[in-house]
């Protein structure tokens, strides 16, 4: 039996795992940072890389200690070695360096991208490759055919917001508070999707990119008219989305080929309404849908281990001790550049 050390340290959640080969998560830690950031209504990356540094260590402590593991029981470290804020994947990362150079250890630096696509994985073990995957997140918005491991083939993506950012960009407009996707949500749920007329970017386009600018600035412009309770412009908004999402992925599955299952992650796959459509999208293709516990959505070590895992099961070799933190790391470097979507393509 494997058992991998995870570290995640992209954004805003200092994170520690460990987890087997056998698809256990023996001990799981999260650090929020909600309560750091929510004056500034979003992510301040120096606060971020601070908070990263003085929590992480502990973390390690703590989720060793849970498990009763000690390091030298480890058969590898792995970590987020991009993308995201740079400052906090390079706490991440060098803890991780350090930790593999003194146990001698493996160093496993994952895409964190690539532990949110194969993340269904550690919770659903009859998932087989390849499958169909929407990665939805704050800084993400794609659709990707995923192969195996270190092998996705990207259909779409954002050409400006992605969706996480949009509903965080919402929430801050309707005054709800940082995180904003939850609060969202929760105030859609009082509303009328119906009420409050908002575009849907793109649909009925030929090609399946998203694009959220235009919506999040219909919701500026909606809540500066005064005519809308806030409660429906959150519905409204959220239906906007989960609409755009669905004609998106209608476009990309009939260019995919064969996949086992439709399959949603990343911070957004937490929403229900969005989880709901995207079951019945799925059964009218015939296709299973899975998405990953509500815990391993958000960012999470656990995801990071398994990927750690992935990576060894498929014969992939350590990374060097002087591999670079990425603040841009796409899962399909061969994939055309997409007009309008600048660093975000």
């Amino acid at each position: 039996m494997r058992i991998v050390l995870g570290i995640e340290s992209s954004c805003d959640e200092t994170a520690a795992a460990l987890v087997t080969d056998d698809r256990r998560i023996l001990a799981q830690a999260i650090a929020s940072q909600e309560e750091a950031h929510a004056p500034y209504g979003g992510v301040v990356p120096e606060i971020a890389a601070r908070a990263h540094a003085e929590r992480l260590a502990p973390l390690i402590e703590k989720v060793l200690d849970e498990a009763e593991v000690t390091l030298d029981q480890c058969d590898a470290i792995a970590a987020t070695a991009g993308p995201g804020l740079i400052g906090g994947v390079m706490v991440g990362l060098v803890t991780a360096k350090a930790l593999a150079m003194a146990g001698d250890k493996p160093l496993l630096a994952i895409n964190h991208l690539e532990g949110h696509a194969l993340s269904p994985r550690l919770a659903d073990e009859t998932l087989e490759y390849p499958y169909a995957l929407l990665l939805v997140s704050g800084g993400h918005c794609q659709i990707l055919r995923v192969e195996g491991v270190g092998r996705y083939r990207r259909l779409a993506t954002t050409i400006d917001d992605a969706l996480g950012e949009a509903f965080d960009k919402t929430a801050k407009i309707l005054g709800l508070g940082y995180p904003g996707g939850p609060a969202v949500e929760r105030l859609a749920a009082q509303g009328d999707a119906k009420a409050v007329r908002l575009p849907r970017p793109l649909r009925g386009s030929a090609e399946p990119h998203f694009s959220f600018a235009g919506l999040k600035s219909a919701v500026l412009r909606a809540h500066e008219s005064g005519d809308h309770r806030a409660e429906d412009i959150a519905a409204s908004f959220q239906q906007a989305a989960v609409d755009c999402i669905l004609d998106r992925l209608e476009k990309a599955l009939a260019g995919m080929g064969d996949v086992s299952a439709l399959v949603v992650a990343g911070g957004v796959a937490a929403n229900r309404t969005i989880r709901t459509a995207l079951e019945g999208l799925a059964a009218r293709h015939g296709l299973r849908f899975t998405a990953p516990p509500l815990p391993l959505c958000t960012d999470n070590a656990a995801m990071i281990a398994w990927a750690g895992i992935e990576k060894l099961q498929a014969g992939a070799d350590a990374d060097p001790l002087d591999v670079s933190a990425r603040p841009r790391w796409p899962l399909d470097p061969g994939a055309e550049p997409v007009r309008g979507a600048g660093v975000k393509a």
